[in-house]
């Protein structure tokens, strides 16, 4: 037998691009994401405020931007924020959160990065790389939030412990990840759904479990082999 094949979806050039129709066709709820997106770029301007971010952008709903007022969030091109369920399958149980909370903070995000849902909270310093896919309602974070000694938690609520987070180039977060402080995940790196990542991921690595650890590695494409019919 066979096998079968199907023409692959493909991120539209524009909105009335070949490409775009053929998905609005055979996808409709496609179509209504993309007419929403556009109904709302007056408010994205505002929801963006004090973020400096490249063009190409695109939100689906819009996000919590929660910015310090003495720190920054700098965001490269390409950037894809879906921020409803109905822009994701997996669904968005909450906007997606940007947040620096004290002065000083620093987020960088690189080009073409994308996140569903989720919450990225930076006190201190939170570097992710070019090409970097967040899945649904991942968490990235550079604090404890909270002292973890009862005393000290009574007295001082918000004087919890940060470290820098830095994430490379190439990395998939699977949805529902924790991503703790003090860490960095190598370029190409693959963090499973559900996984709560407390220590650094090598490159290459995918990393899966609470705590995650190593059960794999990513396969290049000239490693794998050619795809042969059936039968």
């Amino acid at each position: 037998m066979e096998e079968q094949t199907q023409q692959p979806a493909r991120i539209p050039a524009g909105l009335l691009s070949v490409e775009a129709l053929r998905q609005a066709r055979a996808m409709p709820w496609k179509a209504g994401n993309e007419i929403r997106r556009w109904l709302i770029l007056p408010l994205a301007w505002w929801a963006l405020r004090g973020v400096e971010i490249g063009g190409d952008w695109r939100l689906y709903g819009l996000p919590i931007i929660q910015r310090h007022r003495d720190s920054e969030i700098n965001i490269g091109r390409g950037a894809n924020l879906r921020s409803t369920p109905r822009s994701n399958p997996l669904g968005a149980n909450h906007p997606v959160i940007i947040s620096t909370r004290t002065a000083g903070a620093r987020l960088a995000i690189g080009d073409d990065f994308g996140m569903t849902g989720g919450s990225i909270v930076c006190d201190e310093r939170i570097t992710i790389g070019d090409r970097v896919w967040v899945g649904a309602n991942a968490v990235i974070t550079d604090t404890d939030f909270h002292p973890l000694e009862p005393e000290l938690r009574r007295a001082r609520p918000l004087d919890a412990k940060t470290a820098p987070v830095a994430i490379a180039d190439d990395v998939f977060i699977g949805m529902s990840a924790l991503i703790l402080k003090g860490l960095r995940i190598g370029e190409r790196a693959v963090v499973g759904a559900g996984s709560v990542v407390s220590r650094d991921v090598p490159a290459g690595a995918i990393v899966a479990g609470n705590p995650a650890r190593v059960v794999g590695g990513v396969t290049t494409t000239a490693d794998k082999p050619n795809r042969r019919s059936a039968g």
